[in-house]
């Protein structure tokens, strides 16, 4: 069994969580803005915290690339649209499930 590992399709406004190169989640997301595109490519998440306030919602995953992360949300209207700063907007009961199946390290590819 290989690790799972998180693709985020930006033209369908979707994260999706696989195993064994079969999806097994789903989650409909945010994403950036036209001015503030979440960048394209394969990053890792690198941290988590708990809580982290502001615009957040209830968790962050931090991501390799620096200031970009996937969190929840303060704004659950924001969800399946282009609004943030790059970032991947989750609803927060979705981002505490998909934080609860994935480790630090996990790979995340974002794509078109």
């Amino acid at each position: 069994m290989t690790n799972p590992y998180i693709i985020v399709d930006l033209s369908d406004r979707m994260l999706y969580l696989l195993q064994d190169h079969k999806v097994t989640r789903g989650f409909p997301i945010a994403v950036g803005a036209m001015l503030t595109q979440t960048p394209t490519g394969e990053y890792t998440i690198v941290n988590k915290s708990s809580n982290p306030g502001g615009p957040f919602g209830v968790l962050w995953m931090g991501l390799s690339r620096p200031h970009y992360g996937i969190h929840g949300t303060n704004n659950p209207s924001s969800i399946g649209h282009m609004v943030s700063h790059g970032c991947i907007r989750m609803y927060n009961e979705d981002v505490l499930v998909l934080s609860s199946l994935v480790d630090i390290g996990t790979t995340v590819i974002i794509r078109i």
